[in-house]
């Protein structure tokens, strides 16, 4: 079977991109409405995917107005993804997180300046080693502000790097939390293979290039 994935992604990415041959289940959530999440005790939520899901929780966790990063499933059209199901690019989910933070500390712009800068944005189906649908990089947004947040600074790094960005731009449905051995991988997992070799260069690359008023004061 191992053959056959390369040909599985490639199949992924092109649908993903030619909306003629997008999975009409997929077209119908990139068509949809967006979910507004209404602030919760003065606090927001925003979601993002951008390969292995630890990676990104361990990102947003280092900034500061961030109170907490949940890992799961979002993009897709199938109920109740398994990581085990996701893993096998028929659910139209990607590995995703859920930002909790103070808007009156960090904005919606400012956390999509972080997702842009803690990952290589033109890099299509994934990150790094990490490759296929689920590790696709999608930003979500929940009104028309946000959505032009979004295309605007998209567009402006397109430019910068005269490149085309990867990232797709997706109306917020529903998150699903992954399961609970998959939540604060990074803290409690410091000395996995993964997180010594891959997670934790990422991040410490974002940090090093972020001004140091972004980051909590634990992780600089």
């Amino acid at each position: 079977m191992k053959p056959l994935l390369p040909l599985l992604f490639f199949s992924l990415f092109f649908s993903c991109q030619n909306t003629a041959q997008v999975n009409p289940k997929q077209q119908a959530v990139i068509n949809a409405k967006p979910v507004e999440v209404p602030l919760q005790n003065g606090k927001a939520k925003a979601y993002f995917a951008s390969g292995c899901f630890w990676c990104v929780e361990a990102v947003y966790e280092s900034v500061k107005g961030v109170n907490e990063v949940i890992n799961g499933y979002s993009g897709g059209y199938s109920k109740n993804p398994t990581y085990e199901a996701s893993n096998t690019g028929r659910t139209g989910h990607a590995e995703a997180v859920e930002v909790i933070y103070n808007p009156q500390v960090v904005s919606f712009s400012t956390l999509v300046d972080v997702y842009f800068a803690s990952q290589n944005p033109i890099q299509v189906n994934g990150q790094g080693s990490d490759k296929g649908s689920q590790y696709r990089s999608i930003i979500f947004y929940q009104n028309e502000e946000q959505k032009q947040i979004i295309l605007q600074k998209k567009e402006a790094l397109a430019k910068k790097l005269n490149a085309t960005i990867a990232a797709e731009v997706y109306p917020f449905q529903k998150f699903w939390i992954a399961e609970n051995y998959h939540q604060n991988y990074e803290r409690l997992h410091p000395n996995n293979g993964y997180i010594r070799n891959v997670s934790i260069p990422r991040l410490k690359r974002f940090q090093a290039q972020v001004p140091k008023e972004l980051l909590k004061e634990k992780d600089h």
